[in-house]
């Protein structure tokens, strides 16, 4: 197949390419840089129709995952940056498609699972999955309306919400690693919040079970099937480490050292009590469902 990725140099990006070592792959990305083996890399701006916009005639699969991280200081230019990178580079895809004579067959568009509100009690799924209004909600919610707003006859469109992923080398797991280490891997606030989570090769995997289903489109939860209170989560992780204890953070010392860190406390204290109701009725097994199999196989 060929398969575009925009915005594919980030972490997500990189997960994907070891699973289309058989299919050619083109990145859009800002920054040029030399082609390798299976993968090409064409210039766009994520805002304007381009040459680039010439890859996606006669594709098999778009997959975008462009946007700027969350993982900052939420100020107004840092807000307004998160949701132009989506909004635009969603609207051009958009239009680039209905440009092309042969489109993509599929077209899977990131989202994430913070569109669900704070949720102690109520797991959330896509059918009855609880919408707010603050900064977080309303970026996804303007990002999937961009996102269906083309109506596509030949595209099928999924948009992936996708919970916090865990890598060997990227994601949440390395600074969660490092605070245990030092004897700071309590739990972080009241430690109630519950963590969704998935592993780097679970989220691969279910983005080409996706590709490969015909018949499934809309709106799908990526993330492993047993969330975990935040006090949990960090308390298998310091067993996994062989760490004896850890200092729990109350809220305030999370307030200041998201500020020292320069990023949001809502990544830590936002309880995602997240369920991937549709993922699993289609028939995806997890090859991680539990953390303990997750920590063993990241860890070792």
């Amino acid at each position: 197949m060929k398969i575009v990725i925009a915005g594919g140099t980030g972490f997500l990006g990189g997960t994907l390419l070891p699973y289309f070592t058989n299919d050619e792959v083109v990145i859009l990305t800002r920054n040029h840089r030399s082609s390798h083996e299976n993968v090409r890399y064409a210039t766009w701006n994520a805002q304007d129709l381009d040459q680039w916009y010439h890859e996606l005639d006669g594709a098999d699969v778009l997959i975008n995952l462009n946007g700027k991280s969350v993982d900052c200081r939420y100020t107004e230019k840092n807000k307004r940056l998160i949701y132009e990178t989506r909004l635009k580079s969603t609207s051009v895809l958009g239009e680039a498609i209905l440009n092309c004579e042969r489109p993509p067959a599929v077209w899977i568009n990131a989202s994430s699972a913070t569109i669900y509100q704070h949720s102690e009690d109520k797991m959330m799924d896509e059918y009855n999955g609880d919408i707010g209004d603050d900064f977080s909600m309303d970026v996804c919610k303007s990002w999937e309306q961009v996102f269906y707003s083309f109506q596509l006859p030949f595209t099928r469109q999924i948009a992936i919400r996708t919970s916090l992923v865990l890598g060997k080398e990227s994601g949440a797991l390395p600074s969660l690693l490092n605070l245990s280490k030092i004897g700071l891997g309590g739990s972080q606030g009241s430690g109630n919040q519950w963590f969704s989570w998935l592993h780097e090769q679970d989220f691969a995997r279910a983005v080409l079970f996706l590709i490969a289903h015909n018949d499934l489109s809309g709106n799908f939860n990526i993330t492993a099937p047993e969330p975990l209170p935040n006090k949990e989560f960090m308390k298998q992780l310091r067993r996994q480490l062989g760490v004896p204890f850890g200092i729990s953070m109350p809220t305030w010392m999370v307030y200041l050292g998201a500020f020292i860190m320069q990023t949001e406390p809502e990544l830590i204290l936002k309880s995602r009590y997240v369920y991937p109701k549709r993922l699993t009725d289609a028939g995806f097994q997890f090859k991680y469902p539990e953390i303990v199999g997750a920590f063993r196989h990241l860890l070792r």
